[in-house]
């Protein structure tokens, strides 16, 4: 427990006859910017509203940094700082005004008297050094959610969880969003959740994929992109519908996505293991007589990995 900021064991969570989360491990070591990705249902929100205190789970237990969310309630919470999916302020407050409230519910963490400093330095952390006395009704979606990121911070919490902190955001917002999460790298932990699967292959040391509501992979995200399944893309003409289903119906193809390019077809297979399935791909497609102008392998992303992940369990 001793290197670990956050660690859940046999969560178990019901809404009536619902199961949202099956005997739900898992360990978030100090200072790692850890993602936390799956499906809309999976239980991402569910499990950090346990971890918060806000739900009260069916079984199992959940730590931070070894005080138990729910026995040792406050005591643990103090240690959290916390942006929700929708963050939501006082339309009337300004942007410091915010943060002193937040500040104020956390005795004897900002002294009194260092309280202006205190939201002064966040507000220019965050990029809103200039907005500090603006309204938050008249806040764009990325400022609000950089001041959401900064009243998360303002008890300056050992555990930041966020949900979904770039969700419906441009790219300029989601920029500045990741920005601020590096910054943090190495003096906070940071437990989040997204569907932007670029952003985790960033920003993040190490992703759990949870589906079902149970983890299905966990990891360092070097091990997830190192799989056992490679990528290839064809430049494909003259090629027919039977060659495709043959394709996909060999059991070393995991999938097959086709786009069209005037009378040619752009092809990227996904397959199981390397320079085998290679050799077999490469004589299926001259056997058919498909006329290749290209042929080379892609780089394995992260959302081939997941997709990977999720599709399997699915299966199974």
């Amino acid at each position: 427990m001793r290197d670990l900021a956050l660690e859940v064991r046999g969560l178990h969570k019901h809404f009536g006859k619902t199961e949202v989360l099956r005997d739900l491990d898992l360990d978030v070591p100090i200072h790692s910017i850890y993602g936390f990705l799956g499906p809309n249902g999976a239980g991402k929100s569910t499990t950090m509203k346990i971890v918060m205190g806000l739900l009260r789970p069916s079984a199992g237990r959940a730590y931070v940094f070894g005080r138990d969310v729910h026995r040792d309630g406050p005591a643990a919470r103090a240690l959290v700082g916390y942006l929700p999916q929708q963050a939501r302020f006082h339309p009337y407050r300004t942007c410091r005004e915010v943060l002193e409230f937040v500040a104020r519910l956390y005795p004897g963490r900002v002294p009194r008297g260092a309280l202006r400093d205190r939201t002064d330095e966040l507000l220019e952390n965050v990029g809103l050094a200039e907005l500090a006395d603006r309204r938050t009704a008249g806040l764009s979606g990325g400022e609000a959610q950089r001041l959401g990121l900064a009243q998360a911070l303002v008890s300056e919490p050992e555990l930041l969880i966020l949900d979904e902190p770039a969700a419906a955001l441009d790219p300029e917002g989601r920029r500045d969003v990741l920005g601020i999460i590096e910054s943090l790298r190495g003096r906070v932990t940071i437990f989040y959740s997204t569907h932007i699967l670029d952003d985790v292959q960033r920003v993040s040391d190490r992703v759990a994929v949870i589906s079902g509501g149970r983890i299905v992979a966990d990891g360092p995200v070097s091990d997830l992109l190192t799989g056992n399944e490679s990528t290839w893309t064809l430049h494909t003409r003259g090629c027919s519908a039977d060659t495709r289903a043959a394709l996909t119906a060999e059991p070393w193809v995991t999938d097959l996505d086709v786009r069209s390019r005037g009378d040619s077809e752009i092809w990227s297979v996904r397959l199981v293991g390397d320079e085998a399935a290679e050799r077999l791909l490469h004589r299926l497609l001259l056997d058919d007589g498909v006329d290749i102008a290209e042929f080379h392998t892609s780089d394995h992303t992260l959302e081939d990995a997941y997709l990977s992940i999720v599709r399997n369990d699915r299966e199974h």
